[in-house]
């Protein structure tokens, strides 16, 4: 049986922030925490969102480029310090994943640890879960209309933390505050949002509805992505890329795979700190490579509506991308070290993508994966 839920409002457009006064008063928000990162304050959409709103709004501007257990933490204590009753995340996916942590912990004991879904945390987080509203400047999480949140706890361990009432209760997603989005980002994000819907679309759980979205969103990546980074202003291509990052958070239900099962560690590493849009890019190619002859017409199909001529091999396809783009050439590119990856290899085994890869994947076939993906 499958289950298929599509209940996430969103407000979809150019000049969608407009609404956040009204959608704030809908949830009964009269205090909101601001939840966003240095950057997003520096380029001023901080203080446009604060206009937005009525009042005096604080802000938690620390969101780590991975979150972690201790932001989580400096966040909370400034969200219950302020008397806050609810939040508002803005930013890339760190900042939105960041956000959901706060909810979860605003209404809910700690530690945060018990709550994740590979410790049986699933069933613990109900719906008391504080509101937020995710208002993204990036296209690539698709985090705004997601159930989980990837965190990192002190011990290194990047866990999911998911369940249905960790989706934000209102989506706000403008296209405008991504067009100053540089773009080196640009393209990691981009490579993010593709990633997410060839992931979830070949991933074999049943639902026909979820594989409409992705199939539609990997061809609107790969249509316009490079035009979204050779001309950050083109409002064509920024509204979407913000839709197929839309598109990618809205199939997540189906489940990734061993791509994602494979960031998930890589990007709790404390040094380097790696971006997690440039990892999914450069892990692809070799995930899809494995999976090949697991996943029945899918790849044909992806090939067809991604505008990629009869025949053509979707891994060399990703890999052409990336190099035009200028993601790195593989992992080892990034600066990971071969040292590292049994610990790697131990975390993806773990990792809750893994049970949705379309071909089972164990420890030895990790090892493979990252030989590949380390180049």
């Amino acid at each position: 049986m499958a289950l298929i839920n599509y209940l996430t409002k969103i407000q979809f457009d150019f000049g969608a922030v407009e609404t956040l006064p009204d959608e704030l008063k809908a949830l009964g928000v009269s205090r909101p925490l601001i939840v966003t990162d240095a950057g997003i304050v520096a380029a001023g959409l901080a203080a446009r969102v604060k206009d937005c709103l009525p009042g005096v709004t604080p802000v938690f501007d620390g969101t780590p480029p991975n979150p972690t257990e201790e932001a989580v933490e400096a966040a909370l204590a400034v969200y219950r310090e302020a008397g806050c009753d609810g939040i508002v995340a803005l930013g890339g996916g760190s900042s939105i994943d960041l956000a959901k942590g706060v909810a979860l912990l605003a209404t809910h004991d700690g530690p945060l640890e018990q709550y994740a879904v590979i410790l049986g945390g699933m069933p613990k987080i109900t719906p008391a879960v504080a509101p937020l509203i995710a208002v993204p400047t990036t296209a690539g999480t698709g985090s705004e209309v997601g159930r989980g949140a990837l965190i990192t706890l002190r011990d290194g361990r990047k866990l999911g933390f998911i369940a249905p009432s960790m989706i934000p209760k209102v989506a706000v997603c403008d296209p405008e505050l991504t067009l100053g989005l540089p773009a080196g980002l640009t393209a990691a994000t981009g490579m993010d949002a593709l990633t997410h819907c060839i992931e979830t679309f070949i991933s074999p759980r049943d639902n026909a509805v979820a594989d409409a979205i992705a199939i539609d969103g990997a061809g609107r990546a790969m249509k316009w992505i490079e035009k979204a980074v050779a001309d950050g202003a083109d409002r064509d291509a920024r509204w979407n890329m913000m839709m197929a990052s839309l598109q990618g958070g809205l199939t997540f239900q189906k489940g990734l795979g061993a791509v994602h099962g494979m960031s998930h560690p890589l990007g709790g590493l404390k040094d380097p700190v790696l971006h997690h849009g440039t990892l999914n890019a450069v892990i692809l190619p070799a995930v899809l490579r494995y999976n090949a002859g697991h996943v029945g017409d899918k790849y044909e199909r992806l090939a067809a509506a991604m505008g990629l001529p009869a025949g053509a091999d979707l891994a060399e396809a990703i890999e052409a991308l990336n190099q035009r783009l200028g993601m790195p050439a593989n992992l080892r590119a990034m600066g990971v070290i071969d040292a590292v990856i049994p610990r790697m290899v131990e975390g993806a085994v773990a990792d809750h993508s893994t049970a949705s890869n379309p071909r089972p994947v164990d420890a030895a076939g990790y090892e493979a994966l990252f030989a590949a993906a380390m180049g």
